[in-house]
C-alpha cells in the first residue's frame, strides 16, 4: 500500500482537536505525519510489513505542545549543571539533595538550584537558611535562586564570585551585608533580577561537548513533558555558541 503507516496507536485516547471528532481510538503515521484516525479496524488498513504498532492500553496521546516563552538556549547550555527541587515535599529532603550533589561536584564547578520550586511546597513552609546551605556544602559554591527576587549563596560561592566587603551594590540590585558591612550571601534584586543572573553567569561553563549533551538532555525533557516546539524569549545569556550549532 503506498500509505502504509510507519507507526499506528491503537487502543487509546487520541485527542484530534478536530471539533467534529474530536476524539478516535486509534492514529496511523507516516514519516511524522498523520494519515489517518479513527477506530482500531479503520486504522489498522494502514498496517503493512515494517509497520510498528503500539498499543497504548488505554493512555491518551495529545498534539505536541509549543511554549511560545521560553528560554531554550540558556536552559539547555546549563540543564545539565542543575540541582532540580519542583516536586520535593520538604526541605529536609532539598537539603538532603543538595548535600549529596555537592559531595559528587568536581571542583570548580558549583551546585545550582535555579528555579522550579517555592518554599510553599516545603513541609517546613520556608525557604532554606544561609547556615543550612553553608552546612549542606561548606567547601562546593552553591547558588539557590528563589524566583526573581533574590539569591542565597554559600561562603564558598562568596568567595568564588569575589564579593567581599568592599564590593559595592550593583546597579538594580543589592548585596545584603552583616553589621560589620560583610556580605551574608543574600542577593536582593532591587527592583530587577541582573545581579542575580550577572551573579550566576561567574560560575564555570561546560566545555563544549558538554553543553551540546546538556542540550540534548533539556529537549529530552522538554519531550517527556509534551513539548514539540518552543519560541526562544533570548535575553542576556542566551547566546548559542557558534560551534555549538554543528552538534
Amino acid at each position: 500500500m503506498s500509505h502504509s503507516a510507519s507507526l499506528i496507536l491503537t487502543h487509546g485516547k487520541i485527542h484530534t482537536l478536530d471539533r467534529q471528532n474530536p476524539q478516535a481510538e486509534a492514529v496511523a503515521i507516516k514519516d511524522g505525519k498523520i494519515l489517518a484516525t479513527g477506530t482500531h479496524d479503520q486504522v489498522m488498513r494502514f498496517a503493512a510489513d515494517g509497520t510498528q504498532v503500539v498499543d497504548l492500553k488505554g493512555h491518551t496521546v495529545i498534539p505536541g505542545l509549543n511554549d511560545s516563552h521560553l528560554h531554550l538556549i540558556r536552559g539547555g547550555l546549563n540543564y545539565n549543571l542543575e540541582l532540580r527541587w519542583e516536586g520535593v515535599p520538604s526541605l529536609a529532603d532539598a537539603l538532603r539533595m543538595l548535600k549529596e550533589q555537592a559531595d559528587r561536584t568536581p571542583s570548580p564547578q558549583w551546585v545550582r538550584v535555579v528555579g522550579g520550586w517555592s518554599e510553599f511546597q516545603f513541609a517546613e513552609r520556608r525557604m532554606p537558611t544561609l547556615e543550612e546551605l553553608n552546612d549542606a556544602a561548606p567547601d562546593t559554591p552553591v547558588f539557590v535562586l528563589h524566583l526573581y527576587d533574590r539569591a542565597l549563596l554559600n561562603r564558598a560561592a562568596l568567595k568564588a564570585v569575589g564579593y567581599t566587603k568592599a564590593t559595592p551594590d550593583p546597579a538594580g540590585g543589592e548585596i545584603v551585608r552583616d553589621g560589620n558591612g560583610n556580605p551574608t550571601g543574600m542577593l536582593i534584586a532591587k527592583p530587577n533580577a541582573m545581579i542575580l543572573y550577572s551573579t550566576l553567569a561567574k560560575g564555570p561553563k561546560l566545555p563544549l561537548e558538554m553543553q551540546a549533551n546538556s542540550t540534548r538532555q533539556f529537549m529530552r525533557e522538554l519531550n517527556r513533558l509534551g513539548l514539540t516546539s518552543a519560541i526562544d524569549a533570548g535575553g542576556r545569556f542566551s547566546e548559542l555558541p557558534g560551534r555549538l550549532r554543528d552538534h
